[in-house]
């Protein structure tokens, strides 16, 4: 028999793998540093103005430190961690290599997260080589950008990201098509995706407590509890999910551009809370100007210290760039959402429904000339400052409501919420 066929034989239906990055923030972070090699790492907000860990290095891990840990407690278990903020850019950039060299192997490739991505490599439907090889070298090349990753590789989705837990870091963990049940059996059912704390109370409450019990559960009882996911997680829990990986979609267009902070202290003045509306405004301006787009939708989030949220929107009689014209239309809309004395911790601006800059353009020529001509002052004030800040860094220009909040958020980056 032939080696490729031999190999096509030793895989036999469905082949989904789940590449998940080790520590991706802090290994990036190690890659650029080389001093950093060894030593633990923290990605994330400062311990005194209550940021979160982002992403702990394994260095730091081995002292209980992992994502999400408020920073003041990661400092106590590691106070001889190196911190930093991170570089968001360059962590794309990697990622964006990551997904590059899983494209070369298949088109059938689904990012979940700057860190994770599925992919498709069923034997026979863009190659006739074995699922284990293709894991193997996309290892080797993700190895050669200097950042390294675990794999599980299994029949459908649940099964491989549960796999790609298993041997962290560099591991690849292979469940060979029917043995999926016998892997997922003796594991607890918090291992499975979409069972976090609560719905595993429920579950502990009617006796299942591992993945075996849920996939010798009856679906019409769990369908009483919870709904048509109910019968899906038996059937996923048994190793029988049927999984699609989409084809790797090509970056779509911003629906919309925001800006959210968290402030070290909460604010309770409305002197305050309209400043801090005004300087997160600023930052989404800018970030406008970057991309060229302009909205006429402008959206105003408080997360109260109570951490429940609001939103409000108004829509602008034109779209604009530019923080003079909606910043202020964002301090209007706090009238809707907040009573004086509440406490505000977070605070963001978002602009939608976008037109083209030209447009934008056209419509300011269509107004009265006084108008235009304070517009056209407006933006050339905003670019010009745009341009100072990208010259000489981004405290060669402020204002006194950026003045106020430079050192009073808590420095952790609100990841994926720039751009919805």
């Amino acid at each position: 028999m032939e080696e490729k066929a031999r190999d096509i034989l030793e895989w036999d239906g469905s082949a989904v793998g789940l590449l998940d990055l080790d520590a991706f923030f802090a290994s990036v972070e190690q890659l650029d540093h080389p001093e950093w090699r060894g030593k633990p790492v923290i990605v994330g907000g400062s311990a005194e103005h209550r940021g979160v860990v982002s992403t702990a290095s394994y260095e730091a891990r081995r002292f209980g430190v992992h994502s999400a840990m408020p920073s003041a407690q990661a400092r106590r278990l590691c106070p001889n961690a190196i911190w930093t903020r991170g570089n968001f850019p360059r962590y794309r950039e990697v990622s964006a290599a990551v997904i590059d060299i899983l494209s070369d192997e298949t088109p059938l490739v689904e990012q979940v997260s700057i860190d994770e991505a599925f992919f498709d490599v069923t034997p026979g439907r863009f190659s006739r080589e074995n699922p284990i090889e293709i894991c193997r070298r996309v290892q080797a090349r993700v190895a050669m950008l200097g950042v390294s990753c675990s794999i599980g590789l299994g029949v459908n989705k649940t099964v491989a990201k549960i796999a790609s837990e298993r041997d962290k870091p560099r591991g690849l963990t292979v469940v060979f098509p029917g043995t999926e049940a016998s892997f997922l059996a003796p594991l607890p059912v918090s291992a499975m995706s979409g069972i976090g704390p609560a719905t595993e109370r429920h579950l502990v409450a009617m006796g299942i407590r591992t993945l075996g019990d849920l996939s010798q559960a009856n679906p019409e009882k769990l369908r009483e509890t919870f709904g048509m996911v109910g019968p899906r997680m038996v059937e996923r829990a048994a190793g029988r999910e049927r999984s699609r990986v989409a084809e790797r979609a090509m970056p779509e267009e911003a629906k919309s551009v925001s800006n959210e902070r968290t402030f070290d202290h909460d604010l309770t003045t409305g002197d305050e809370i309209r400043a801090a509306v005004l300087h997160i405004a600023a930052m989404t301006g800018r970030r406008l100007r970057r991309k060229g787009l302009a909205g006429s939708t402008v959206t105003l989030k408080l997360r109260f210290a109570d951490l429940h949220v609001r939103t409000a929107q108004r829509q602008l009689p034109l779209p604009t760039n530019d923080e003079f014209t909606f910043g202020p239309v964002a301090v209007e809309l706090l009238s809707s959402l907040w009573q004086e004395g509440t406490p505000v911790r977070l605070v963001g601006v978002g602009v939608s429904d976008f037109a083209e800059e030209r447009g934008l353009q056209m419509a300011l020529f269509n107004e009265s000339s006084e108008a235009s001509d304070s517009h056209r002052d407006q933006a050339a004030l905003s670019k010009l400052t745009d341009a100072l800040r990208d010259r000489f860094g981004d405290d060669a220009v402020s204002y006194g409501r950026d003045l106020r909040f430079r050192d009073h958020t808590t420095g952790t980056a609100p990841m994926g919420k720039n751009d919805v």
